[in-house]
């Protein structure tokens, strides 16, 4: 069944944005005192939000909790740096701008769902070309619970006044895996992004893709 609306994950399925957040994590550790971490950590640890992220980052890993004055210290350091740096390094994936295209030459409704803050949202969607590509666009602070929780592809399904069942989530995480399944979306994933190491077909999204290309496939697939 075609897809009446289709929403798309930002950072590690539309965005690599990692180089950005990697550069902000070593800047803000600088300033404390601490060793950097480099990229290779830090694209272990991004996915649920830069909150999530600065705490990972003061205990080195990917669980913990580091001290509550550690993180009162460090977290307005993070947001001020990743203010003057959401876009400087981050960019489209390959193939983000092609899929994009087709999706929108074959009118199908696009909207954005991600964790991020929409203040560093907006300008990385504005900044990277592709606002304007997205008719709705909800951020990790637009509503009171985000992903894994199904809330926010729900409150875009109510926009467009779409059932979840003609809906479809494209990410590249578990979180987005486990958020379409309890909106009764269906789920295709990226094969590369942000996913803590594990291998996303490991949670069996409904789609696999290398490139966002591949949806067209998937799509004419899904209407014949």
């Amino acid at each position: 069944m075609r897809p009446r609306m289709i929403l798309i994950d930002l950072d590690g399925t539309l965005v690599d944005s990692v180089p950005d957040l990697a550069f902000c994590v070593d800047a803000m550790l600088a300033r404390l005192g601490r060793p950097p971490h480099g990229e290779a950590a830090v694209r272990n640890w991004v996915g649920n939000g830069v909150e999530r992220l600065v705490r990972r980052a003061l205990v080195g890993q990917l669980h913990g909790e580091p001290a509550a004055a550690d993180f009162d210290r460090a977290y307005p350091i993070f947001l001020e740096l990743y203010r003057d740096n959401t876009s400087q390094r981050s960019r489209l994936y390959p193939g983000i701008r092609e899929g994009l295209d087709w999706l929108k030459g074959n009118r199908y409704r696009l909207g954005c769902v991600t964790n991020k803050a929409a203040q560093f949202t907006e300008p990385l969607l504005r900044d990277l070309g592709v606002r304007d590509d997205f008719e709705i666009v909800v951020s990790g602070d637009t509503l009171p619970r985000n992903k894994p929780d199904p809330l926010p592809l729900l409150h875009a399904a109510a926009h467009f006044g779409v059932d979840p069942a003609e809906a479809l989530m494209i990410g590249d995480s578990v979180s987005d895996v486990k958020a379409a399944r309890a909106a009764g979306f269906r789920i295709y994933c990226m094969s590369y992004g942000y996913n803590h190491g594990q291998d996303i077909r490991d949670f069996h999204p409904d789609a696999v893709m290398d490139s966002l290309v591949e949806v067209q496939g998937l799509l004419a697939g899904a209407a014949s």
